[in-house]
């Protein structure tokens, strides 16, 4: 099968040269494969815009999420313009496919309350609860992604500095800051924790209970079971501390580049998402910059 065969190669390209996370290399491999299922398609001549728009309509009914959609674009142009380059195809048979286009919304947060109270819930005295408390507090101090906390290695924490080396989307590496008290999480659980977890010769950061690094989905459910159990409504994801930890730095007045740097961000205007307030930091600017709110009655 023609399109299978370029689709394979394509992949195996992605991985070796366009320095793409392995992450997106798997999402880009399953949107190409629904294209090529849901169409039949076996020549590259079945990969045109109406087919493509209909798989999109189809998928779009079925309440697929724009973000996904746009992802799917994207592989699929992708994959066109590599069909280009390597001369199966004489001319970008999507060039003039169109990206829907994201809705932009607000992030949700987890409030502090919240946060603290599922940490005290963690029971530090069993080494499991240990390694979630470090886990949690790093996520919450650092504003990193999960992916980014479960590929971290023991040579890229620096206790002394509260710093750590990150390897980011495509691989870019980048230095972020943990609070003293992450810290303090951090070094019981290496000192305490870790040694009786490892399994010879394994170097991640973060063991799980059969010594090999630990998954995301696993601290994802395991902030699921924690907020169910508090009976709190709202969002417990990784995610959502990340959306904290950046909202929090901007409403106490860090720069907004900074904070891009700090998330990992390439565009600053991913950044910007972050740059909405909360009714109270609203007030409170309110109160102290406007030259007559604290004017009394007229």
């Amino acid at each position: 099968m023609e399109f299978a065969t370029w689709q394979a190669r394509f992949i195996e390209d992605l991985a070796r040269t366009r320095n793409l996370s392995g992450h997106t290399c798997r999402a880009y491999a399953r949107d190409l494969e629904q294209f090529r299922l849901e169409t039949d398609a076996t020549r590259l001549a079945d990969l045109d815009v109406q087919r493509v728009r209909q798989v999109l309509a189809a998928l779009s009914a079925r309440g697929c999420k724009r973000t996904t959609l746009a992802r799917k674009i994207a592989a699929l142009r992708a994959f066109a313009r590599y069909l280009v380059r390597s001369g199966a195809l004489p001319d970008h048979p999507l060039s003039v496919l169109a990206t829907p286009r994201r809705r932009r919304t607000l992030p949700r947060l987890l409030p502090d309350h919240v946060l603290e109270a599922l940490l005290e819930r963690l029971d530090v005295r069993t080494p499991l609860g240990l390694r979630d408390r470090a886990v949690l507090e790093v996520l919450a101090s650092s504003g990193i992604r999960i992916s980014e906390l479960c590929n971290l290695r023991l040579e890229d924490v620096d206790l002394g500095q509260g710093e750590l080396r990150v390897f980011g989307k495509g691989g870019k590496e980048r230095i972020v800051l943990v609070d003293p008290r992450a810290v303090g999480w951090l070094g019981r659980y290496l000192e305490e924790v870790r040694p009786g977890l490892a399994c010879s010769g394994e170097n991640a950061l973060f063991l799980g209970n059969r010594g090999r690094p630990l998954a995301p989905r696993a601290i994802q459910d395991r902030m699921k079971k924690l907020a169910d159990g508090l009976g709190h409504p709202g969002p417990a994801s990784p995610h959502v501390l990340r959306h904290g930890f950046a909202t929090r730095l901007l409403e106490a007045g860090a720069d907004l580049r900074v904070v891009q740097e700090l998330l990992g961000h390439a565009s600053l205007s991913t950044t910007q998402i972050y740059t909405h307030v909360t009714p109270g930091h609203l007030q409170r600017v309110y109160e102290d910059s406007h030259p007559r709110s604290g004017a009394g009655d007229a």
